[in-house]
């Protein structure tokens, strides 16, 4: 971990007295750090870093609750550590509809971001275009073919042969977070539900609210206090696909039967 010490005091002005490995980090490997100056640091170190730090920043220009971005230098990312609390089912749950009203109405002129990203292995392509459908299937479904069986692809591929008739060409745009789950979010002792880790990118909100579905089940009051577009429903096994896909290929086989319910549901 001393290789972390000369980049955190070049970007805080301190240097480190104590740090402690934080459990995860299947992208980018992360710490805790108490500084000198006694303020506590998260340090996370990968290829993607510095990109992160840009998305995060973005984030924090529209309101939403994220960590403070001190600073990247020589893949290293230093950011404000979120004091994590008790906080109540509900109330958790109404502080991200806040959290996440907080990343509509963008005025971008295009759908994507000005780069890729990449979970460890997997690119995301972020190719900027006009149409959210196009976008949708060219970024986020057809990618994925090289990568499958050739019975899972053939499926894909039909689905994404539809996505005019299923997804808006021009739905409200918005900042998604883009691997929004419960592991990403920080419920912090004020309150606030602050996001972290995120894949961001300009695009429909209904992203979000479908990646918290797939390893999680919001109640009723939640999609309601986002008061999202009609149809939404329909639209969440599509933008579920995205997160079981990239789970296929990070973590395996065993991820396919969640690919082809989402498939079924959607009649390919």
């Amino acid at each position: 971990m001393t290789s972390d010490r000369e980049p955190v005091e070049y970007i805080t002005g301190s240097a480190i007295a104590e740090q402690t490995y934080l459990p995860g980090g299947d992208i980018s490997g992360a710490s805790l750090a108490t500084l000198a100056d006694g303020r506590r640091v998260v340090i996370k170190r990968g290829p993607m870093v510095e990109a992160e730090g840009r998305m995060l920043r973005a984030m924090a220009e529209t309101g939403a609750p994220v960590p403070a971005v001190y600073g990247w230098q020589s893949h290293c990312l230093v950011m404000e550590h979120i004091e994590s609390g008790a906080i109540d089912t509900h109330d958790r749950w109404h502080a991200l509809a806040e959290t996440l009203l907080c990343l509509t109405g963008s005025n971008a002129d295009a759908f994507g971001w000005s780069e890729d990203y990449a979970l460890k292995d997997v690119n995301v392509s972020n190719t900027r275009s006009g149409n959210w459908a196009h976008f949708w299937r060219k970024n986020r479904l057809l990618c994925h073919l090289p990568h499958l069986d050739p019975e899972l692809a053939r499926r894909v591929e039909a689905l994404a042969e539809h996505m005019e008739d299923l997804l808006p060409s021009a739905p409200d745009m918005a900042l998604v977070h883009g691997d929004l789950w419960a592991g990403n979010i920080v419920h912090a002792n004020d309150g606030r539900a602050v996001l972290i880790d995120p894949c961001a990118y300009i695009g429909h909100r209904d992203v979000d609210v479908a990646s918290l579905t797939v390893f999680d089940n919001p109640p009723p009051s939640f999609f309601d206090a986002l008061q999202l577009e009609h149809g939404w429903q329909a639209r969440q096994p599509i933008y579920r696909l995205w997160m079981w896909l990239v789970h296929v290929r990070l973590f395996g086989a065993s991820y396919r039967s969640a690919v082809t319910r989402d498939l079924d549901l959607l009649g390919f």
